[in-house]
């Protein structure tokens, strides 16, 4: 297991893990997103997917899920997830050596979205999927678009030119 959430590489550079979900209810056709709050470290008033880093020891499944009831409120099984998408990112706020987005997908969770994290973001909402607001976080906003095109899981790079 590793000791860090920060994966170092032989030069000393280090990757940081992040995992993202996207809830959604084919059903109805919508998506659980979150919007930054004005004060926000990262993004501040950009719509995002539920998201956060990697813990040490945890698994990436593990990070999907509890950062999704962190932020959302709703709980999902890891054993549902499903991977959706992944971004190498050049560099991100506490990612000076880049980050490698793993974007997941879950069709079944419990609960209702709720904000939990008032301080974090200013709303936690069902959004259509055909109507995704355009202030959107671009890794995020590509992981989503691509999944809702459908295929397979794809895998794009961030700022590297």
């Amino acid at each position: 297991m590793p000791s860090t959430a920060r994966h170092p590489l032989a030069d000393g550079t280090a990757v940081r893990l992040v995992a993202a979900v996207i809830v959604h209810d084919r059903e109805r056709r919508r998506i659980v997103l979150l919007r930054r709050g004005p004060d926000a470290r990262f993004a501040p008033g950009l719509w995002d997917l539920p998201l956060g880093k990697q813990e040490p020891g945890e698994p990436l499944t593990a990070t999907a899920v509890r950062e999704l009831r962190e932020e959302t409120g709703l709980s999902a099984d890891p054993g549902a997830l499903r991977l959706a998408h992944v971004t190498h990112a050049a560099r991100g706020v506490d990612a000076p050596d880049g980050f490698l987005q793993t974007v997941f997908v879950t069709h079944t969770w419990s609960g209702e979205p709720v904000n939990t994290e008032p301080e974090k973001h200013s709303r936690v909402c069902w959004t259509p999927e055909d109507a995704l607001p355009d202030a959107f976080v671009p890794s995020s906003r590509t992981a989503l678009a691509a999944y809702l095109d459908g295929g397979a899981p794809r895998f794009t790079e961030q700022g590297w030119s």
